[in-house]
């Protein structure tokens, strides 16, 4: 952390929850332990096997992830203007070998001991290394496909959870993996690097547009947008991770600019929207979370509390996702992103 001298603030007006308020941004104490998040999925890239053990079985889901920017943004971002720029102002020379780029732009694996890209964003950097699950997710027990019990179904599944496969079910855990990546948490980057702060981002409109690949169930015949009740969770969670992620951001800047400022005013953005889904389902882990962060001044020589608001509503989306299917809340609806709002529009067929 930098220790910067606590000098001349500066003050950026924003509209928060209707009412005009104001954001000051202080340069940052040293040493109180607060830690931003992590960058990046964070699997354990030793433990990877590649998009390719993946597609065997999963042919459908292939075809529509190839035609994604995920597949492509690892060959895409080092030929772009910006991405050059990115990498000079950083220092980085070779982008494919740089672990600040590979973390959210590829599947990376070790060689020659280093990490190296095998793929862009592939099934394993949302769903986990798959080194200790694969074997045991496609067995179907012993069986054919098919001929599985319910009771040997839910063993397999369970089993490859406690391995650390994320499934499309663990909205949470997939949500703080997008959010790793969809925000960024690299102070440096942002602030010398010029890198966006993160992406315009919100968990149903990127989830179900062109990256969908709901197809598995139909053997590729259609690919599902997800259940109204799916939609409802996906919203109200990825707003809570979302939003604690930037205010853990927002906690460790250690200085007022770019950094700061951005992650302010996403912060705020993302309370008006917090606040508005409380107003039209008040639970109770939605209305504490909203509490946590309806009058939280956004001030750097206020971190200690801006932690403990990341606290208060990652404590709200853990038990948001354990008492709440979807299942009347359609209160929600009209605040969630409609089909043609979906991120890229359709995705491609198999």
């Amino acid at each position: 952390m930098t220790n910067a001298p606590l000098g001349k603030f500066v003050v950026v007006l924003v509209l928060s929850l209707g009412i005009l308020s104001t954001v000051m941004l202080l340069s940052a104490p040293e040493g109180d332990g607060i830690q931003p998040p992590k960058i990046g999925p964070g699997f354990d890239a030793s433990q990877i096997k590649g998009p390719n053990e993946c597609v065997e079985c999963h042919k459908h889901s292939g075809s529509v992830w190839e035609k994604t920017p995920h597949a492509t943004t690892i060959t895409d971002m080092p030929r772009s203007e910006e991405g050059r720029d990115i990498a000079k102002k950083m220092g980085i020379r070779r982008i494919k070998s740089e672990s600040l780029c590979l973390d959210c732009h590829s599947t990376a694996v070790p060689k020659e001991g280093k990490l190296k890209p095998i793929s862009g964003v592939s099934c394993e950097s949302c769903h986990g290394a798959s080194e200790p699950w694969l074997k045991r997710h496609g067995e179907f027990s012993g069986k054919k496909e098919g001929e599985e019990s319910a009771e040997e179904i839910a063993s397999r599944w369970a089993e490859c959870e406690s391995a650390g496969m994320l499934r499309a079910g663990m909205i949470l855990e997939i949500a703080r993996n997008c959010v790793s990546c969809h925000v960024v948490p690299d102070e440096k980057l942002v602030n010398v690097g010029g890198h966006s702060s993160g992406s315009d981002f919100e968990l149903v409109s990127w989830s179900q547009g062109v990256i969908r690949h709901n197809n598995w169930y139909s053997k590729g015949t259609e690919n599902k947008i997800a259940s109204k009740e799916r939609q409802r969770v996906l919203y109200v969670v990825g707003t809570l991770v979302e939003l604690e992620t930037t205010l853990r951001c927002l906690a460790t800047a250690s200085t007022s600019a770019r950094y700061a400022k951005k992650n302010a005013r996403r912060v705020d953005h993302l309370r008006k929207r917090l606040a508005a889904i409380a107003a039209a389902t008040p639970v109770n882990s939605v209305v504490a979370a909203n509490e946590a962060v309806t009058s939280l001044r956004l001030v750097l020589s206020n971190r200690k509390e801006i932690s403990s608001a990341a606290d208060a509503v990652q404590a709200a989306s853990e038990k948001f996702v354990d008492e709440h299917d979807g299942v009347g809340l359609e209160a929600l609806d009209p605040l969630i992103p409609p089909p043609e709002d979906f991120r890229g529009g359709e995705p491609g067929q198999a």
